[in-house]
């Protein structure tokens, strides 16, 4: 029996209503795999073998057919976890790396650990190196016929000559998540000077200015790739009253939408490299006609995407890796 390990953040704290990584498991255990768990803490070298603390991962039976919290009585856990048992990450054929930003130093020795597994003939998804290698808004940088103008420098001369040019631009930090760390600088904005040595950390980290996109009101839209191909419709996150930042962690509502021709341009341009670097699971962010990020850590709106559209997302990712 095929045997899959969910590497993720501890299943006590995951949003019932939305997770994505719930969506992954239902469909390994629909499909008939056993289905393990571990945290980042249970990952460890024992004798020069990379091993985990794995448990075994069961969904309630009601849960688990249609990822629905009211389908659990108020009186019953809607999983169940087996006893921990430390083995080596090898008995495992895939290993899925669910683990939520911050992407830090923590985050870089896991995915050493998982290089070492994957040299042992674990399929980890997505690639360990790539997920190094690919920051989330640097990575977006390699298709620039697909993104907006942009600049990426710690240099304060450099950044504002780029707010000069452009007048309304949206700077970021290159590490930032869940809309963290967003901000719109218009023209004559007196705290240009503030926002810049506030993300750059007074010089000493790079960050990334871009064109502020007006069609953000109707929505930044995440799309979904798997194995290179998209999802045919896109989960349009839309800012709420007064903000600029779709993300649905800063407070944006969802709306599925089917995928535009640019979208559809866009993910040929990008699904190729993705295929070439192993990232199975990837999330793309398009504002209007730009591509603005490449997601992959840990990316989500399965659960949306699927209750809008009849899809089974997660099912089609874990045949994919069957096969």
């Amino acid at each position: 029996m095929t045997k899959i390990a969910f590497l993720m953040d501890p299943i006590e704290y995951v949003a019932v209503k939305k997770d994505s990584t719930l969506a992954m498991i239902r469909a390994a255990q629909l499909r008939g795999l056993e289905v393990y768990y571990c945290r980042q803490e249970d990952l460890l070298i024992s004798q020069t073998r990379v091993c985990a603390h794995l448990t075994r991962l069961t969904l309630a039976d009601d849960f688990a057919a249609h990822l629905d919290p009211a389908a659990i009585s108020s009186n019953k856990l809607w999983y169940s976890l087996g006893a921990s048992e430390m083995l080596p990450l090898s008995a495992m054929d895939i290993v899925m790396m669910r683990k939520d930003p911050p992407f830090d130093m923590e985050y870089i020795y896991t995915t050493y650990l998982l290089e070492r597994a994957e040299s042992d003939g674990v399929k980890v998804v997505n690639k360990p190196g790539s997920l190094r290698d690919c920051n989330e808004k640097l990575f977006a940088t390699q298709f620039p016929q697909c993104c907006p103008p942009l600049v990426v420098s710690r240099r304060m001369d450099m950044l504002k000559a780029f707010h000069k040019e452009h007048k309304n631009v949206v700077f970021k930090k290159l590490d930032g998540m869940g809309g963290a760390s967003i901000f719109r600088v218009m023209e004559n904005d007196p705290n240009l000077s503030v926002v810049l040595e506030t993300l750059t950390n007074a010089g000493q980290e790079q960050i990334m200015g871009q064109v502020y996109l007006p069609e953000i009101v109707d929505g930044d839209k995440r799309i979904l790739l798997v194995n290179g191909e998209p999802v045919p419709y896109a989960l349009a996150r839309i800012p709420s009253a007064g903000e600029t930042r779709g993300n649905l962690a800063a407070g944006g509502r969802g709306e599925g939408r089917p995928l535009t021709d640019r979208d559809r341009w866009i993910a040929e341009q990008v699904g190729p490299e993705l295929v070439k670097r192993g990232l199975n699971f990837v999330g793309i962010d398009v504002i209007g006609d730009y591509l603005t990020e490449i997601n992959v850590t840990c990316p989500t709106c399965i659960r949306e995407l699927d209750s809008q559209f009849n899809l089974d997302i997660a099912g089609d990712l874990i045949e994919s890796l069957l096969v």
